[in-house]
């Protein structure tokens, strides 16, 4: 038993194993609960239920910072939060990336939760590797942090000016080069992501891909290049792996969750882009002035990413109340292609 004990209270990361384990127990149970119970059977999901499971996320990420305030302090707790607030809003702007994605593909409602679970399987080993690299980066060298300091300040310069160009799906790499080298289905095959047909020619089964992974791919892809924006975001507000890491995971899960709900209206946040960012202005200048006026109090930090991020749905809202059409074109119940 004191083995066992000693086991679960060593280190990993700087954190003990055992909080690390309940951390991904949580997660589990919920993919389990989300998946096994809630979305046995295909279906489309509403704004009500995707606004009500999303409300759920966030209640146990909100519980779980609390239990991180009261187990490892106010300033992990803190920390927590601001990383989960940041995180949280960078992953919106992923949303309207993955309706295109959606679109392009003709993907029906009926079958976007199922690519978007199991890409939370992806996101849990990307994440962890991202952060994990990150973390030895800035624990062996400290002057890693004013790295991401610029990586952001150019990034969110960029993002400003950046604000309406979109994506072209067709012409990913990543997409070109699996079409050129997987069999691929001549459309959808109910739920499937992989499945067995003959082979055009020769007659003989072979195993086809179909759209339905092809834009699971993309979402990974898609997610994987936010996530060089919002792990080092993270890291400019803490450097601990565990607090990085949980607040990461739970700001994506709510966000797959709330997806039916914004997809619908992304349109009305057109403003969002320029709160986003500022805020990694924001987050990648307070690196470079700590040397100045000293380290920006956590509270600090999470009111102004707060008063920015309100600020730009604020803005946003009321710019478009009288209910303009998108301008993007984006077709969330995937009716186009």
């Amino acid at each position: 038993m004191d083995a066992l004990w000693m086991s679960l209270s060593a280190e990993v990361m700087g954190t003990p194993a055992w909080l690390w384990l309940s951390f991904l127990g949580v997660v589990v149970l919920l993919l389990a609960l989300d998946l096994g119970v809630l979305h046995r059977e295909d279906h489309e999901i509403g704004v009500r239920e995707s606004l009500l499971l999303s409300a759920g996320y966030i209640g146990v990420a909100l519980l779980f910072g609390a239990w991180v305030w009261w187990r490892l302090g106010p300033q992990s707790g803190l920390d927590y939060y601001t990383g989960f607030l940041i995180e949280k809003s960078l992953s919106m702007d992923n949303v309207f990336v993955i309706a295109l994605i959606f679109s392009y593909f003709a993907i029906p409602r009926l079958y976007q939760h199922r690519v978007l679970f199991w890409g939370i399987v992806g996101v849990l080993v990307l994440r962890a590797l991202m952060i994990g690299l990150g973390a030895t980066l800035v624990s062996s060298f400290s002057w890693v942090l004013y790295l991401f300091g610029a990586f952001l300040l150019i990034t969110g310069v960029k993002m400003w000016f950046m604000v309406d160009q979109q994506p072209d799906i067709a012409a990913n790499p990543l997409l070109r080069w699996l079409k050129k080298h997987l069999r691929l289905t001549d459309g959808l095959r109910g739920h499937a992501f992989w499945v067995r047909e003959p082979e055009a020619g020769s007659g003989r089964l072979r195993w086809h891909a179909t759209p339905l992974l092809l834009a699971l791919v993309l979402v990974e892809c898609s997610d994987l290049v936010f996530a060089v924006d919002s792990v080092p975001a993270i890291f400019a507000i803490t450097t601990d792996p565990f607090i990085v890491y949980t607040s990461n995971i739970f700001a994506v899960l709510g966000l797959r969750a709330l997806y039916f709900a914004l997809a619908a209206m992304i349109h009305r946040f057109q403003y969002l882009k320029y709160a986003l960012a500022l805020v990694l202005v924001f987050i990648g200048g307070k690196i470079f002035l700590v040397g100045v006026i000293g380290k920006i109090p956590p509270v600090v930090s999470l009111g102004v990413t707060f008063g920015l991020i309100a600020g730009g749905v604020a803005v946003s809202l009321w710019k478009t109340r009288r209910g303009q059409a998108p301008a993007t074109g984006v077709l969330p119940r995937g009716e186009g292609g």
